[in-house]
């Protein structure tokens, strides 16, 4: 009983969640009457459409540009689906779906396992997956007078965050960069003060590729010494942008949009990585699927050293029930995942600082989205 509870709730919830923060919402131009029926292609845009449905979603503010994308395209190919998803956070997205408040939920980490077992309520009869979707570069952002293209290791990266280098023409980064002419400044190392996907996964990074420099655990909040903070990615570039001799973390769009100097990293490679959405793709095809069952969270491998894989990457994943969703949202969630994972789905991310997946792990997400009952 407690499990057709939870069922339920989701479907009476699913109408509230658009109450709670910024709302990304795309109504349906036509009818909305739900329907089991198989999906069929839309005329013009090989979409291959749910006749009806309405999802709701909340979660990872990270993908947040990319679902608006999405739900733009998929809209005008299937105006009969409703989507409505609210970018609350990768924490917010995991607590509402597990309530069963929605249907699909965005993170910027895999589901923990007692939280899989908590999905159990909301998923009657399966349990909750991870479907990757997109990555997101992390860039390492800097803005140093006269310094154009500098070069980091992550040890020697792990050191500044940890206030062990404070000046920029320390003998480790002079190492690095043979030639340069680095300035005799203090360096400004910001970190975010909010808990984020985005400081987990540096620390992920750092504690992966330098263990003996990072020694701090993979979390969302920062705990490594000194340095300066500000909330958001915005507010990093922003602080960064302002300031001379100061470095920072923020999602590579970030740094675009403020002009920032990007770090490329001495990975071991041939030649240094810089961060692009096409390097960023690389680095996920590094790493490798270790979930049960139809899960696909991902492993990463920090100390990769293939030619043009940039190894710091945020990726999202779609959190669904592998079986147990609700019948009358069914073939709507299942057609809208589809052409997120297709190559129509995945071709425009590029251009709005995305990266998309490889396709082998492209192929896998759509196998499992077609299995999802």
């Amino acid at each position: 009983m407690q499990r057709r509870r939870a069922h339920r709730g989701r479907l009476v919830l699913g109408t509230r969640v658009v109450a709670a923060g910024s709302v990304l919402l795309l109504s349906a131009c036509g009818t909305t009457a739900v329907s089991d029926s198989a999906p069929s292609p839309a005329p013009t845009s090989g979409i291959a459409c749910a006749s009806g449905g309405r999802l709701a979603a909340s979660g990872s503010s990270a993908q947040q540009n990319a679902m608006k994308h999405w739900m733009r395209e998929y809209q005008k190919a299937c105006p009969g689906v409703e989507i409505r998803y609210v970018p609350i956070g990768s924490g917010g997205g995991v607590a509402q779906f597990l309530r069963g408040a929605t249907v699909l939920g965005g993170t910027d980490s895999p589901l923990k396992a007692d939280e899989v077992e908590l999905s159990r309520d909301a998923c009657r009869g399966g349990r909750a997956i991870d479907l990757p979707m997109v990555g997101g570069p992390i860039a390492i952002g800097y803005n140093l007078s006269g310094v154009d293209d500098l070069v980091l290791d992550a040890p020697t990266l792990a050191r500044i965050f940890d206030s062990e280098i404070t000046r920029w023409d320390a003998p480790e980064i002079r190492r690095l960069n043979p030639g340069a002419a680095l300035p005799a400044l203090p360096i400004a190392a910001v970190h975010r003060s909010d808990e984020s996907g985005t400081t987990q996964n540096l620390n992920a990074y750092l504690a992966g590729a330098a263990p003996e420099q990072w020694p701090y655990p993979k979390d969302k909040a920062w705990q490594a010494k000194g340095g300066q903070s500000a909330s958001g990615s915005g507010g990093v570039a922003s602080q960064v942008q302002g300031n001379d001799g100061a470095i920072g973390y923020v999602e590579l769009s970030f740094a675009r949009a403020k002009g920032l100097s990007t770090v490329r990293l001495d990975t071991g490679a041939p030649e240094p990585v810089a961060v692009s959405a096409r390097t960023a793709s690389a680095g996920i095809a590094t790493a490798h699927a270790d979930g049960t069952g139809k899960d696909m969270a991902l492993t990463f491998d920090y100390r990769t050293r293939a030619s043009g894989a940039y190894p710091i990457v945020l990726v999202t994943y779609e959190i669904v029930c592998d079986s147990g969703n609700p019948p009358e949202v069914l073939p709507a969630l299942k057609s809208f995942l589809t052409y997120t994972a297709s190559p129509r789905g995945q071709k425009d991310l590029a251009r709005i600082h995305y990266a998309p997946l490889p396709d082998e792990v492209a192929d896998r997400v759509r196998q499992v989205v077609g299995g999802l009952s």
